[in-house]
């Protein structure tokens, strides 16, 4: 977990000043394609625990529709509800919004409703949710009926005063006897801050180009008025 670390020191400077680039388009899930089996994430009491599953006749084969860097594993549900999370403190609250980019690979079994949902929240320092976002389920209508996985993306913005990102997938069985909610590629990625008020200093640096293009126009074109 050094690497959960390292992301959680990075994020720090983040929310303090905004401008640590270094984090910025860097996926922050731990273990977003199952292919360290259940590494990261943490199952939730009264729910069975979502597994890490090989790609194959029993769930999706390597030829039906999927991501094509797949690797050899898959997240899928089991009985009639399956759940992971994991958390990640940022340390203190941010002080500015954040894009993001959520998103991931989801799906389920020919035509039955068996599905997956990959959600985020956005907690305060009490842990309050001020905001979240989801992808998913995908049904079989959106398959047209096939078996297999396919892409979804969410964005938006991070909210002021985010002090943790908690991350949640779930499988839900409705027909069947296996639990047919399939992930992968799971990925939340921070892009660029959000700088709602120009900096004083910048504004009157915009100000005075503003003016000196005007000038230089005026006194490029004969015709303008004096």
């Amino acid at each position: 977990m050094k690497s959960r670390f390292l992301v959680a020191a990075a994020l720090f400077a983040v929310a303090c000043s905004g401008q640590a680039a270094a984090i910025y388009r860097q996926n922050l899930i731990v273990n977003g394609d199952a292919e360290a089996g259940m590494n990261g994430w943490t199952g939730y009491p009264d729910y069975n625990m979502v597994q890490s599953v090989n790609y194959g006749s029993n769930w999706v084969l390597p030829s039906q529709p999927g991501p094509a860097d797949r690797g050899s594993n898959m997240f899928a549900g089991l009985g009639q509800y399956a759940v992971g999370f994991q958390t990640l403190d940022l340390s203190v609250s941010t002080t500015t919004k954040i894009s993001y980019s959520l998103s991931g690979w989801l799906g389920g079994w020919a035509d039955q409703d068996d599905n997956a949902l990959f959600y985020v929240q956005f907690l305060d320092d009490l842990d309050n949710e001020i905001g979240s976002s989801a992808i998913g389920p995908v049904t079989p209508a959106d398959r047209g009926n096939q078996t297999g996985l396919y892409y979804r993306e969410a964005a938006g913005f991070m909210p002021t005063g985010t002090r943790k990102l908690s991350f949640w997938l779930s499988m839900e069985r409705l027909v069947s006897g296996d639990n047919d909610g399939y992930a992968d590629n799971l990925s939340f990625v921070l892009l660029e801050p959000v700088n709602e008020v120009p900096e004083p200093a910048m504004a009157s640096i915009f100000l005075l180009g503003a003016g000196m293009l005007g000038w230089s126009r005026r006194h490029r074109n004969p015709a303008s008025k004096a």
